[in-house]
């Protein structure tokens, strides 16, 4: 850009009204360009080139004649300075802003500028200060992130009047005071946890449950569990509750059930509160025998320790410690043809209803067997806890413990479920029963002793990592595909047939062939869980819009086959991103270098085989998966396509 057009865009820009001079899109990014500091990931911003034929780093276009301007996606480049919000305003067609992961900091810019902007993604910076209630008031904004910064005073009431919001993420701020009614029907996702916020939650907002609000200790009311003594309930309409001496009426009554309840339900569920608290990471580790690992840069596996029996409320209640089953003189009796719920709980559980089995593979089996069975407390997934339990007919089987499981009523999700207890393919785990609660659900699967590919990759490699071979790897690979190419035939409804793929969720059997676990959840979880719970979230057009097709599943497997190549473990798996390897941007440097040998797994890269080439053929695959743009990604058809093409897989 010439010196004399340069200022013209600077007097421009600061004249009201703003003057006439034709400003261009280029130019309006090279000024933004230049309010900034540390930009040198943004090399490709350059003069006399276009944002859009030139394919600018973080800018995406709308093909058109001329081709406009519609995103900014410039995360994790480790920007600061100042953010010139008037440059971006001349982008009238922008609809996608996302800034998060640098290290901006101060007030909060004016983005309320930006007109047309349905989706603002600020999280993980270093904003603070208080935001003025009535900024959002004139804009269009659908999607907001403004987590893990530094924000405090009241949450600006403005949200609540949005229309059509969407998301909205406030965790890990400093915002104080009580909630603003934000109670729009189109909002599905919202997390107001860890901030400094105080009073009842709004009537209108205890549907978001209670993970919504959790570590706002001066808050009280559904959900949290705890009464507000003394507030006036403003709930989603101002209603102003009972008086004082009714309402410690109504407080006493209150504790008094609930203090009956705790007692009749002492038995069944006493124990499993406490793991209930424990922290949930993204990585589930499936095969922890003794001592904890740590699964590379960060993703851990925890064993809690063995024993115990598993109650008929889908509790964890500590017994002796012993791995042994207990033995049971009772006998499975024999379910329908059609795997149909057993009814054998009988006494004190009578009337909590009983495992539904739909795969009888294994024989059928009862919560009664279940709960005479020894249990193995696995680790905590994004999704729900894990445990192992033998019964005493020998079967050693998984049971996952899911929360928030309420997408569909229960008919519904018995019809979906038993789908996918119909599945069978050699690369497919599938379930062999459920138990249906309206606050959890516990799904059943088969337990695989080998554990994950997360486990065999990064956890104890001298007691497994031998066998992992090139031409192993190459045999877990097409495993996979094939595993995902009997999915996208079985459940080509779904707009995600996997959704969960990554390596925790594949197991390994006795001769290293794959097993895919965790698919087609995507119809069962609500749209919150969905968001935070399955990986296909995570891939970068998710994360921007919280829009997901089968490209997504198409990024996870990508990530998979570059963790295989590689041997790293993958920051992706991570819900802060920090420990691992970014694998992308380190596949990306290596095809860069063209020294694609040098970043193979060591324990592979030394191979003479010819498969060797093959690998290498995998990376420039994988790297193609994972393409920001999930239109530069191919179909999963192709995919397949091009891994059984490749020579030795």
């Amino acid at each position: 850009m010439s010196a004399v057009r340069f200022l013209l865009l600077l007097l421009c820009l600061s004249l009201s009204p703003p003057c006439s001079v034709s400003i261009t899109e280029a130019e309006a990014l090279l000024a933004f360009k230049t309010s900034l500091s540390n930009t040198a990931l943004l090399d490709s911003w350059k003069p006399n080139s276009d944002p859009c034929k030139d394919k600018w780093e973080g800018v995406f276009c709308k093909e058109g004649n001329p081709a406009m301007i519609i995103r900014l996606h410039l995360t994790r480049m480790s920007l600061s300075g100042s953010i010139d919000v008037d440059s971006l305003a001349t982008f009238t067609k922008l609809k996608t802003l996302s800034l998060s992961n640098n290290s901006f900091s101060g007030p909060l810019p004016p983005f309320n500028l930006l007109k047309g902007l349905r989706s603002l993604y600020i999280s993980s910076n270093k904003f603070s200060g208080e935001i003025p209630g009535d900024f959002f008031a004139d804009t269009t904004l659908r999607r907001i992130w403004l987590s893990d910064n530094e924000f405090s005073g009241k949450i600006p009431e403005s949200l609540g009047k949005l229309s059509g919001l969407m998301a909205l993420h406030l965790e890990r701020n400093k915002f104080n005071g009580p909630i603003p009614d934000i109670s729009q029907e189109t909002l599905t996702e919202l997390d107001m946890s860890g901030n400094m916020l105080q009073g009842q939650v709004p009537t209108s907002m205890v549907r978001y449950g209670v993970g919504a609000f959790k570590d706002n200790s001066g808050l009280c009311g559904p959900p949290m569990g705890k009464e507000c003594r003394g507030l006036r309930n403003k709930g989603g309409n101002g209603k102003v509750t009972i008086g004082i001496m009714v309402g410690i009426v109504v407080v006493m009554t209150v504790v008094l059930i609930i203090t009956t309840m705790k007692k009749s339900k002492h038995h069944r569920d006493e124990s499993f509160n406490a793991y209930n608290k424990a922290p949930v990471e993204d990585v589930v580790e499936v095969r922890v025998q003794g001592n904890s690992r740590t699964a590379g840069g960060g993703g851990s596996a925890r064993s809690q320790g063995s024993g115990g029996v598993i109650s008929a409320g889908g509790s964890v209640i500590s017994g002796s410690g012993s791995k042994k089953s207990n033995a049971s003189d009772s006998s499975n009796k024999k379910g329908s043809e059609h795997g149909s719920s057993r009814k054998g709980s009988q006494g004190k559980n009578a009337g909590i209803g009983d495992l539904t089995v739909i795969n009888n593979d294994k024989g059928t089996f009862g919560l009664a067997d279940l709960m005479k069975a020894s249990a193995e407390v696995l680790g905590n997934g994004a999704l729900g806890s894990a445990y192992k339990a033998i019964m005493s007919n020998g079967v050693s089987v998984v049971v996952k413990r899911i929360r928030d499981m309420n997408k569909l009523g229960k008919d519904e999700f018995d019809a979906a479920i038993r789908r996918i207890g119909k599945l069978r393919h050699k690369n497919i785990l599938t379930p062999l029963a459920y138990h249906y609660r309206k606050e959890e659900k516990l799904v059943v699967s088969e337990y695989v002793p080998k554990g994950s590919l997360l486990y065999v990759l990064h956890g104890d490699r001298g007691l497994t990592h031998a066998d992992l071979n090139l031409a192993t790897r190459l045999r877990i690979i097409k495993g996979i595909a094939s595993g995902v190419q009997y999915l996208y035939a079985e459940l080509s409804d779904y707009e995600l047939p996997h959704g969960n793929l990554k390596s925790s969720n594949i197991f390994l059997g006795s001769n290293y062939e794959p097993l895919l676990a965790d698919y087609g959840f995507f119809r069962l979880v609500t749209p919150t869980q969905a968001a935070q719970g399955l990986f296909a979230y995570k891939s970068p057009e998710s994360v921007e819009t919280q829009q997901v097709s089968s490209k997504g599943d198409v990024y996870c497997l990508g990530i998979v086959i570059l963790e295989l190549v590689t041997g790293k473990f993958p920051s992706q798996y991570l819900n802060t991103g920090k420990g691992g390897t970014n694998v992308i941007q380190w596949v990306k440097t290596a095809i860069e270098e063209k020294n694609e040998s040098g970043f193979l797994d060591p324990e592979i890269a030394s191979s003479t085989d010819s498969s060797l080439e093959a690998m290498i053929q995998l990376l420039h695959l994988g790297a193609t998966c994972t393409e920001t743009d999930p239109n530069k990604r191919p179909t999963m058809e192709n995919v397949i396509k091009r891994i059984e093409e490749i020579q030795g897989a």
